[in-house]
């Protein structure tokens, strides 16, 4: 996890060639939904980037917008969150880092970093 690049990015979630998951994740109540979206970003535009998901730092918050992923080399990666609930609900949204083969999960809280309507 520590010299990985992106192999595959979807709506929900980007994956890395050791397996490494990096989504978000919410507990959603009935009327709410909290989320990165992946969704804007090619595997093309980020193919030849290399990502260290050992340290805290590889992404930045970007209060009121989400996250920016943070290379080894070249630009960082701007991931946008959303929260949509009707005022009732919490704003709770954390971004995961997920490895089965290795046993690894981690949250990091990035509540604040997300446009709510």
């Amino acid at each position: 996890m520590n010299n990985v690049k992106v192999v595959k990015v979807d709506q929900y979630s980007m994956v890395f060639d050791d397996g490494t998951e990096l989504s978000s994740s919410h507990e959603q109540d009935c009327c709410e939904n909290h989320y990165l979206s992946f969704e804007h970003i090619t595997l093309e535009e980020v193919e030849d980037l290399r990502f260290d998901l050992t340290k805290d730092d590889f992404f930045e918050k970007i209060e009121d917008y989400g996250i920016a992923l943070k290379p080894l080399n070249g630009h960082p990666v701007r991931i946008p969150g959303y929260g949509f609930n009707n005022g009732y609900y919490g704003t709770n949204l954390a971004l995961t880092i997920d490895n089965s083969n290795m046993k690894y999960h981690k949250k990091h809280d990035i509540s604040e970093c997300q446009v709510i309507e």
